[in-house]
């Protein structure tokens, strides 16, 4: 029997088509998403931690990118980002502990993480242009 019918004979299994989107499954998989957005957005914290060690007038071209509309989205989302994986991470940890299991805690807290992460971002943007 060759490897092809084996296969071909397989049932499959239930897919994201099969299942309702719930908040817990929409957090758990915007919590990688975020984690690999993370990647990206450390790779630009680094460039502009080097472009301030280089010098002052590659500083200012990389402080004029981040300044720009588009650099202050890319910042806006990296900053959610952070603070959306940090609140998923601490759901996680407080799940390990055997607790808020329960199918309601769960929603709830996924509810309450997208709520947080939103409101926090918000509030570090705020403090960050008021100080600045």
């Amino acid at each position: 029997m060759s490897k092809s019918s084996i296969h071909a004979n397989r049932p499959l299994s239930p897919h994201l088509q099969i299942y309702k989107p719930i908040p817990t499954m929409v957090m758990s998989i915007v919590h990688r998403v975020t984690g690999a957005a993370l990647y990206v957005g450390t790779l630009l914290v680094a460039w502009w931690l080097i472009a301030a060690a280089i010098g002052e007038d590659y500083f200012n071209f990389v402080n004029a990118i981040y300044g720009s509309w588009l650099g202050l989205l890319v910042l806006l989302g990296y900053t959610w980002a952070l603070i959306h994986h940090m609140i998923g991470g601490i759901r996680h940890l407080i799940w390990d502990t055997g607790r808020g299991l329960e199918k309601e805690t769960t929603t709830k807290m996924a509810w309450g993480s997208l709520i947080l992460s939103v409101t926090l971002t918000i509030l570090v943007w705020i403090a960050a242009f008021t100080i600045a």
